[in-house]
């Protein structure tokens, strides 16, 4: 393979062949991966187009600082390299398969007289993997198979030559009851164990015919020698190995190893299903759900779902069958799309779940909807406001006995928290623990604030307070000239009641509504960023009053220190030439005697 750099305005310099194409933007961030069978045609495309593209596509294309390129031999070549790197470094403009699950395998294990056990993480050096499994069950089911057919061992001993030589181990119940030989004394040796684990793997493979050959073999071989008893337990063996594939027959037998790949989609996302089949039983279905990024087409979502599925799943199959018409064969890909008989089948199996795995989405996602809205329509019919309140601010004061007033405003938007439009006061025109002027000074602050910056105004406006705090903040709207535009209510902590301005009684809500819940989460909210900000502003404080009162110290200087080392404690731990780093090495030279100076006291 080769590998090279381009800049954007070179791109009629690439070459005719297929590859991978990767943008860069000016730091350098890997923004996008596509694969091409002509690196020229296909990147060219980005830079020659100015109708027909998507504001996503216009917006990447802005971003390119570099284009770096590896060449392949074929287009399937591509489509694995590209795979490989959207999985390692997810670029933005990538799609992405919705799926953040991590599956089981079963390992067999590199060790003597292997193990076979499931397991959620890949080591390769550990053995072989087989899978992962759709599901747990799925996956439980082959395992218990495995085992009712075979004697493989489940413990976790060291099985090499010399333990089992110094006869430290003892049989256990597993081999009692019949699931296993007794390598660990000594009593099977590993040639005839790793027979087991052959036909076992053939199992683990889907090829559960070589299995069935096997098993008949060794019952005829019974049977000619008047084994009958043998013979018996061979055909039960047999028995359960017909019973399991018949569950999973979906299909005729002759169709032997193929993927069935489907895909629906809607403005902004599509839904693919994947079907893996081996000899006539299918094993693995799974359903994925991918964001359109760049206005991609159903064959682009299609192929690179079908890729990253195949690649998930280990799949070797020589034939996928798909729904959609190709416009172009894809060399190394043989895909089909089938008019009659099983095939055909199949696709409409798996079709039908690609449309069910739409239309949960689009039912979950209604749902989700449903409830955002229903919490503040019902807020709005429980409070009588004329519009939807989707814009909710809520004030409150924090001091204690006066000492370092501070005030806080939390937005809630659509019923969630804006934390981006959340703000700290300091209160700045009151002296001492006076909580009504204080609400009316951010208040008044807050919204003639918005008003000079031309912004929109709440839907309504919470006061975490009674009757004396909602009037304080009625009579700074009313000085804004702004009382009336927006509603506005007080709700008191102790029954939580909610008081209108003028209105002498309380309404109550449910205790148990989703809006009252919503209002006192808004509250609490509103609470708890008041009561961080005031420790934080005491605790400055508290620090600063003690190093201004050290001769030669300012608050400036003081708020240097504190903001470097973080409190008085590491001051008085650090060294002078760490002090001097900060302030200087005069008052430095001052800080650092008084300390000294002090430490004793």
């Amino acid at each position: 393979m080769q590998a090279s750099s381009y800049k954007p305005e070179e791109h009629l310099s690439l070459p005719d062949q297929p590859g991978v194409y990767r943008y860069f933007n000016s730091e350098n961030e890997l923004i996008y991966v596509g694969k091409a069978k002509s690196l020229k045609k296909r990147v060219s495309s980005y830079f020659n187009k100015n109708s027909g593209v998507n504001l996503k596509t216009r917006r990447m294309v802005k971003e390119i600082e570099k284009i770096e390129i590896t060449i392949v031999n074929s287009e399937f070549d591509a489509l694995l390299l590209e795979n490989n790197l959207i999985k390692k470094t997810q670029p933005k403009y990538n799609i992405l398969l919705r799926d953040d699950k991590t599956y089981p395998y079963l390992l067999l294990t590199k060790e003597n007289f292997p193990r076979i056990f499931q397991t959620r993480k890949m080591i390769p050096k550990r053995g072989t993997y087989f899978g992962p499994f759709a599901s747990v069950k799925a996956m439980n089911n082959v395992l218990d198979l495995i085992r009712e057919l075979f004697t493989i061992r489940t413990c976790k001993l060291d099985l090499s030559p010399y333990k089992i030589a110094e006869e430290k181990y003892k049989v256990c119940l597993e081999y009692h009851i019949g699931n296993c030989k007794g390598p660990c004394v000594g009593l099977q040796d590993e040639s005839d164990y790793l027979k087991d684990l052959e036909h076992a793997k053939h199992i683990l493979k889907g090829n559960l015919g070589l299995a069935k050959t096997h098993f008949k073999n060794e019952m005829q071989l019974h049977a000619e020698n008047l084994e009958f008893e043998k013979a018996h337990k061979i055909k039960e063996k047999l028995d359960l190995l017909e019973k399991y594939q018949a569950k999973s027959l979906i299909a005729s037998p002759s169709i032997t190893n193929l993927d069935v790949c489907t895909i629906v989609t809607d403005e902004k996302a599509a839904y693919v299903n994947y079907l893996r089949v081996k000899n006539g039983a299918l094993n693995v279905s799974k359903n994925v759900e991918l964001k359109k990024r760049l206005d991609e087409s159903e064959e682009q979502l299609l192929i690179t779902a079908l890729v990253r599925l195949q690649d998930q799943f280990q799949s070797d199959a020589t034939e996928v069958l798909i729904n959609i018409e190709l416009e172009e064969p894809i060399e190394g890909l043989n895909l089909t799309l089938p008019k009659i008989g099983d095939k055909k089948k199949l696709i409409e199996l798996s079709l039908k779940n690609a449309l069910f795995y739409k239309k949960e989405k689009a039912i979950l996602k209604g749902l989700n909807e449903d409830k955002k809205d229903r919490v503040i329509k019902q807020l709005q019919k429980d409070l009588s406001l004329p519009d939807i309140p989707d814009h909710i601010e809520c004030f409150d004061n924090s001091n204690i006995q006066g000492t370092n007033p501070v005030a806080s405003m939390v937005c809630f938007l659509n019923g969630k928290p804006a934390i981006k439009e959340y703000r700290h006061y300091h209160i700045k025109t009151v002296v001492g623990a006076n909580d009504f002027a204080s609400m009316k000074e951010i208040v008044s602050r807050r919204y003639r604030r918005l008003l000079e910056e031309n912004k929109p105004m709440p839907k309504l406006v919470v006061i975490d307070g009674g009757k004396g705090q909602l009037s304080s903040a009625v009579e700074a709207l009313q000085e804004l000239g702004v009382y009336g535009q927006m509603p506005i209510i007080g709700i008191a902590k102790r029954l939580e009641e909610i008081y209108f301005p003028g209105d002498s009684y309380p309404i109550h809500i449910d205790k148990k509504s989703e809006s009252l819940r919503l209002l006192q989460r808004i509250r609490d909210e509103a609470h708890r960023f008041a009561i961080t900000f005031h420790r934080k502003v005491r605790s400055k404080n508290a620090f600063g009053t003690q190093l201004t009162a050290i001769p030669g110290i300012g608050e400036n200087t003081a708020e240097k220190l504190l903001s470097h080392f973080k409190s008085v404690k590491k001051i008085s731990l650090a060294s002078k030439e760490e002090i001097s780093a900060v302030i200087g090495a005069s008052r430095a030279t001052t800080l650092f005697d008084w300390i000294e100076k002090n430490k004793g006291a």
